[in-house]
């Protein structure tokens, strides 16, 4: 396999073509997807230094969001610009081989010129999961948040109601510092009980930063009554973030899952 960068004259030989890669990460020991100044603990930092690597240019890629620190991801969707003759399986196989043991990416292909990761996402689904058993959940511990007792699981689900549709989501907006819209449309909300597992599935257009870990805190206080279902409504009109709920612990919180129409890949 030729370097490119090995190869005089012979960049031009080979088109720059856009891929569309899904990745999986343990978010544990990563300050989140996005470039941070004095460290090299980013998803994003790890995924552009291989890349940059393998095809001997400088390499930017663009995630679908920007997960926070300590976050994880099932299908996090990312593109790249790249000019290689290798192929996606190719590509692929060397990402693995090459980045820590915590990514790994899942799937890479050759998508439109014009597709881009974020631009193009018409929708994401995140899970947050608690452990509510009365064990220590040993070998899941960095994967959920680990809560004080069983919440009423109704209660939830019946406050969970009231935040599904178009509202103002400022009151659980973690930027206090925001000036754009916070109008998101959420599609659904869906809360299961699986054993000692309670998993909050969000399926919606978008979120602003930290709003699913503070619906999830708040939706437990409603399972906690410190709050009533009810109260949701009055916690929208507020549009103040005082107002909700704890933002829960990140390592709870992971992608699952973002959406594309198939005339934009």
């Amino acid at each position: 396999m030729k370097n490119l960068a090995e190869v005089p004259g012979e960049r031009e030989l080979y088109m720059k073509s856009n891929y569309k890669m899904i990745i999986a990460y343990d978010g544990s020991r990563y300050y989140g997807w996005e470039h941070q100044p004095n460290t090299d603990m980013t998803i994003q930092g790890k995924l552009e230094s291989v890349l940059s690597e393998m095809t001997g240019q400088e390499v930017e890629v663009i995630g679908a969001g920007r997960t926070d620190a300590g976050v994880h991801a099932k299908g996090m969707v990312a593109n790249a610009h790249l000019e290689t003759d290798m192929s996606e399986k190719e590509i692929c196989d060397y990402m693995n081989r090459y980045l820590p043991e915590d990514i790994c990416v899942m799937e890479v292909r050759i998508a439109s010129d014009r597709f881009h990761s974020r631009y193009n996402a018409m929708g994401k689904t995140y899970c947050y999961t608690c452990y509510v058993g009365d064990k220590k959940p040993v070998f899941n511990r960095k994967y959920v948040h680990i809560t004080e007792k069983m919440p009423d699981v109704e209660s939830m689900k019946k406050a969970a109601e009231y935040l599904v549709g178009v509202h103002d989501f400022a009151s659980f907006c973690g930027n206090p510092k925001m000036k754009k819209s916070t109008v998101r449309e959420i599609y659904s909300i869906s809360i299961s009980l699986k054993g000692s597992f309670l998993n909050l599935t969000y399926h919606g257009s978008g979120f602003l930063q930290y709003m699913v870990r503070i619906l999830s805190g708040t939706l437990l206080e409603v399972g906690y009554k410190k709050r009533t279902p009810e109260s949701m409504v009055e916690l929208l009109e507020a549009r103040d973030r005082s107002q909700a709920g704890p933002t829960a612990p990140a390592k709870g919180l992971s992608l699952i899952k973002v959406d594309y129409s198939k005339n934009t890949e």
